[in-house]
């Protein structure tokens, strides 16, 4: 399980989160919502080490996560695709997947099993990055997290400005992941894309998560998809 427990953290002189607690569950889809500066992206950087935590604790089975510099947070088991992606350009699409290959020193089998996943990936292994498609850019950008063979995967905003038939595809492998037991963090703004796949999903304001609720039976009109996502 990947916990944090009043978790206080942010930019210089400026707190974002104010004892924020939080938990995902292996082999369940976790969505958090908020409205834009609620703190959604800085919960995920806060999990990856990428901004400190001035108090409080991270932690994933148990062990403490929030004192580690940032690049043993992956060698851990914890896969993040960031907003905006943060590709390789100018390498290729099989260069890339190569890095997070790289970073538990997992093999073929593992690539193969990505590309399973991402069977548009393997047409365009000699392409580089940057002169794919936004779909096809974040297809990439999850299989290089899922190379990890990660048991937490953090996604923000994945779906963000793609087409429905792209939102599919990686929709449907989100839910696999699931079955496999992994533990999915979804930063997710639409409505309907959370309701479609999530198991509980955290509301958040000013910095905290103020409900957690299953989704089950959640239509979209609920009082907190107003409250808290304005919609």
């Amino acid at each position: 399980m990947l916990q944090l427990d009043g978790i206080t953290a942010g930019y210089g002189d400026t707190t974002i989160l104010h004892g924020l607690s939080f938990k995902a569950s292996a082999g369940q889809i976790t969505c958090v919502m908020g409205r834009n500066g609620v703190g959604k992206s800085t919960l995920l950087k806060c999990i990856m080490g990428l901004v400190r935590v001035q108090s409080g604790s991270v932690s994933l089975n148990g062990s403490d996560l929030q004192t580690l510099p940032p690049h043993q947070i992956p060698r851990l088991g914890i896969g993040y695709v960031p907003q905006g992606r943060r590709l390789f350009g100018p390498m290729t699409v099989a260069e890339n997947l190569d890095v997070g290959l790289l970073v538990r020193k997992n093999d073929q089998k593992t690539r193969e099993y990505v590309l399973d996943l991402f069977p548009r990936l393997r047409e365009r292994l000699s392409q580089t990055a940057a002169t794919l498609s936004g779909g096809e850019q974040q297809m990439l950008a999850i299989a290089r997290a899922m190379c990890l063979q990660p048991s937490v995967l953090l996604l923000d905003e994945p779906t963000e400005g793609l087409q429905p038939s792209m939102i599919a595809l990686i929709r449907d492998v989100i839910i696999r992941l699931r079955e496999t037991g992994v533990a999915i963090v979804l930063v997710e703004q639409r409505v309907k894309a959370v309701l479609d796949v999530a198991d509980s999903i955290a509301f958040m304001d000013q910095g905290q998560v103020r409900e957690t609720v299953i989704a089950t039976g959640l239509q979209t009109d609920a009082p907190q998809f107003r409250k808290y996502v304005g919609v």
